[in-house]
């Protein structure tokens, strides 16, 4: 992507540290922000760039609202984060308070967001109110034909994931943190049964706390370690625009189109409910875990066999600490976007909103989302390996929610009490017989 901000990264890998993180997205960077703010000497290994991935890919968007009821109060917390965060690292993150619209075409578009809305913002008390038909307009002109109503929630906003996650980066640095980019982890080695070290490709870190926040590659990494993870990718296509004034702040999603403003004056535009799992090897491992999501959202989901299959199938499932990982092999994921659900995106909006006819779609690209079972992320410790942490699976909902995981996991590693219930959470629903079986959002 031509628009990330790239942070350079520390030199001189230490011999030691407090804790260690994997990954340098959103969750990895929040999470050691945390820790270096309580004075944790914490190291964050990435193997290619800091948000390079799916946590400068994604769009931007900060939301409450279409929430899973276990994701609510986690998002609240990140919400009060994210508002503070320019405050907090002295640089600009993008984020703006905007408002959301969630607009319907039909009646039962509009009953489903209702019950949404009596069901988890009335109970939570959040900023979320129906709107009538005839309202609509005020928020967002222009509209070429009557929308059945819509759902907008006033605090929820936006921020630029390609300037926030390294600009939190270099906070991190500025508060004693180092960041490794370049710097692949390769596993974690122990001493009678407990984290001891994490071997990189640059050599070993002797550290007692090692949380893996590696996106995607989390189930690769937890499985040489005989711990399973399950975790599939699913790409979501992203488009950007050259500049418009179009006269439109708010964030709005509707009628196979979602759109934000940037900062540059352009729109990062995507489809609101399209996108793509490619089918890998890891699809048949994990086939029964993710059947009830598959069901539940058929008309959302399109299931790819293509090139990816080959590409997965020959990296390697395990490894000694001193081969080549995959993780050296792939630096950087960068998969390719779905003209086609672009295209039809870019068709809705200008159908609806004339305004954007003169729009220019400057750059496309995709991201992986990493996803579970249930699209609840794990925020954990891992029982079988004391000292080992988990933080991923956000299923798409990492940027927006990052903030507040990585409090809640720094928390659990500093054995604070935890600012929201960890419960939903749990690494163990996924070993334990536990159904697994994902909230229908919005």
């Amino acid at each position: 992507m031509k628009l990330h901000d790239r942070v350079k990264g520390d030199v001189g890998l230490p011999k030691q540290a407090g804790a260690v993180v994997v990954g340098a997205g959103i969750v990895g960077i929040s999470t050691a922000l945390e820790l270096a703010e309580r004075g944790v000497d914490v190291v964050v290994v990435e193997k290619g760039e800091v948000a390079a991935e799916q946590s400068s890919r994604n769009w931007g968007w900060c939301r409450q609202m279409g929430r899973d009821p276990r994701e609510i109060p986690l998002v609240m917390e990140s919400l009060k984060q994210w508002r503070g965060m320019n405050r907090r690292i002295g640089g600009e993150t993008g984020w703006r308070q905007c408002g959301i619209l969630y607009l319907s075409q039909t009646e039962e578009e509009l009953a489903k967001k209702e019950k949404w809305y009596l069901e988890n913002a009335v109970p939570y008390k959040l900023a979320t109110r129906m709107l009538a038909p005839h309202e609509i307009a005020q928020y967002v002109p222009g509209a070429t034909k009557p929308w059945a109503g819509a759902m907008y929630t006033s605090e929820d906003g936006r921020a630029e994931p390609f300037i926030a996650v390294p600009a939190m980066a270099r906070a991190l640095q500025a508060r004693g943190g180092k960041v490794f980019t370049q710097c692949a982890a390769r596993g974690v080695e122990t001493s009678a049964g407990r984290v001891s070290s994490v071997v990189t490709e640059h050599g070993p870190i002797a550290t007692d706390t090692v949380i893996v926040a590696g996106g995607y590659w989390s189930k690769r990494f937890l499985n040489n370690l005989d711990i399973r993870f399950p975790q599939l990718g699913v790409i979501s296509s992203v488009m950007r625009t050259a500049p418009l004034d179009s006269g439109f702040e708010r964030t709005i999603a509707g009628a196979g189109f979602a759109i934000r403003k940037r900062m540059d004056g352009g729109f990062t535009l995507t489809h609101n409910h399209l996108s793509v799992a490619e089918i890998t090897p890891a699809s048949f491992e994990h086939i029964t875990d993710f059947l009830p999501a598959l069901l539940l959202d058929r008309a959302g989901i399109k299931l790819r066999f293509g090139k990816r299959f080959f590409r997965e199938l020959k990296l390697k499932r395990r490894w000694k600490l001193d081969d080549v990982t995959p993780f050296e092999e792939v630096r950087i994921l960068d998969p390719e976007p779905d003209r086609k659900i672009q295209d039809d995106a870019e068709k809705q909006l200008k159908a609806w909103y004339p305004v954007f006819q003169p729009m220019q779609i400057i750059e496309r690209w995709a991201g992986m989302i990493d996803a579970t079972p249930d699209a609840v992320p794990a925020i954990d410790k891992i029982e079988k390996i004391p000292g080992l942490f988990l933080a991923s699976g956000f299923s798409g909902h990492g940027f927006g929610i990052g903030p507040g995981a990585g409090k809640l996991m720094a928390e659990i590693v500093c054995g604070e009490r935890p600012c929201v219930d960890p419960t939903p959470f749990r690494y163990s629903r996924f070993i334990d017989g536990s159904k697994l079986q994902p909230i229908t959002g919005l």
